[in-house]
């Protein structure tokens, strides 16, 4: 097998959970574990920093990444999903996971990981750690796929773990009220090991992070408490932070919710000092001004063209999309045209009812098979004063939309990482 034929049958053997949802779901660490010993524990050979919660895991994974790059270290990075390459979700320093690896691993191990049945997710994620052990990197940034507790990714023992925030997401999987998803997502953290939390947003929340923290003797940090003076200044050029140790902080991610999610990271990295790693302030500057170019970032508030402005984001529930309408807020524009789609497993109306009602709307479905029918899409935002056309394709939306829009307009894309992906390679 080539490449293309070996992800394709990758996809066809062991379903990717983003693509087709609830049946390639696999709970439990069973299958994880057994692959692992399979694989002789390769993670074990690296240092881990582990990242979760609802939002802000991939840009916050980036950020981490492209700091200690430029500290010096050789980084892996796992994160999902992809957006164009598959092996966007493996990377050493910005640069992906080599072709021929992926269809050695398959074409030498097939035989031995077939009986176990692992899920798409469960067999890529040893298929990062095998790459990383071999790569010898220092340390890897592992994002968590879904929850925490029964993550694939929570064999790991890292040296910090992150949770970034919580919102109402995978409510069928973990919970349908915000502590019992944040008892879900607090399954990573580990005993003695410093857990960094970005957003706990309510007393309820927070307290069961101090009840999980606690009962393993793990030290907790919320950033929302720990970094002093805290401003994060918004111009046209991007986002400016300053704090205590930091002044005129560039950040590259000019998006929804990077406030929070630099916050969140300061406070990371200096937890990472404390415990041993050799970070110069001069790395953080340089990883939040580059974190693009130095990790290869997709589909954050990123600018897609100029006159009209086309601007993506794959914010894809409530909690994100509502950052999604605040930054749009921070635009300029005579109208706004609106791109969208989402998966059918997502909390529609919670999100519809957030989207604003002046815009023209273009409803359209991604290529995979858990995207929502356009056609419902739009029948559904006529209840919240939501106007526009359904198009069978998002190029097809596209398209309509760049013909409508005038120079002055802003055309924004999103509601699903599907939608996304099939916009990114119309633009790229």
């Amino acid at each position: 097998m080539n490449y293309i034929e070996t992800v394709n049958y990758l996809y066809q053997q062991m379903p990717e959970y983003q693509r087709i949802g609830h049946a390639a779901y696999k709970e439990g660490l069973e299958n994880s574990i057994e692959l692992d010993n399979l694989f002789q524990h390769p993670h074990r050979n690296f240092k881990t920093i582990h990242v979760g919660g609802t939002n802000g895991k991939g840009s916050v994974s980036h950020l981490l990444a492209a700091i200690l790059q430029e500290t010096g270290y050789r980084v892996g990075l796992y994160t999902s999903p992809h957006l164009i390459d598959f092996r966007e979700r493996i990377r050493i320093n910005g640069e992906m996971i080599d072709e021929q690896f992926v269809v050695d691993f398959v074409k030498q191990y097939k035989d031995q990981f077939e009986p176990i049945m692992p899920s798409f997710f469960e067999l890529t994620m040893e298929m990062s750690f095998l790459w990383f052990s071999e790569q010898k990197v220092d340390v890897a940034i592992v994002e968590v796929g879904l929850g925490g507790r029964l993550d694939s990714t929570n064999i790991i023992s890292p040296d910090l773990s992150v949770i970034t925030n919580i919102g109402l997401d995978h409510v069928k999987y973990l919970g349908d009220t915000l502590p019992k998803i944040a008892a879900e997502k607090a399954g990573i953290i580990k005993q003695f090991t410093p857990v960094v939390i970005g957003e706990a947003g309510s007393i309820d929340v927070a307290q069961v992070f101090i009840d999980a923290a606690n009962s393993v003797e793990a030290p907790i940090i919320f950033s929302e408490l720990y970094l002093n003076n805290f401003v994060a200044d918004r111009n046209e050029s991007g986002l400016l932070f300053n704090t205590d140790g930091y002044n005129e902080l560039k950040g590259e991610l000019k998006g929804p919710a990077q406030d929070k999610n630099a916050r969140t990271v300061l406070t990371a990295i200096e937890i990472l000092r404390e415990i041993g790693y050799n970070i110069p302030k001069e790395a953080v500057y340089r990883g939040f001004a580059n974190v693009i170019s130095l990790t290869g970032l997709l589909g954050r508030w990123q600018l897609l063209q100029y006159e009209p402005k086309i601007i993506c984001d794959i914010a894809h529930n409530s909690h994100g999309i509502q950052n999604v309408v605040e930054q749009l807020l921070h635009e300029k524009y005579n109208n706004l045209h609106v791109v969208f789609g989402m998966a059918n497993d997502k909390d529609i109306e919670s999100v519809l009812q957030l989207l604003p009602k002046k815009a023209a709307y273009y409803f359209t479905k991604a290529t995979v098979d858990r995207a929502l029918s356009e056609s419902y899409i739009k029948e559904q935002a006529l209840n919240y004063g939501l106007k526009g056309s359904s198009y069978p394709t998002v190029s097809d939306a596209i398209f309509a939309a760049k013909e409508n829009a005038e120079k002055e307009d802003v055309i924004f894309i999103g509601g699903s990482s599907f939608i996304v992906a099939d916009a990114l390679p119309l633009f790229m």
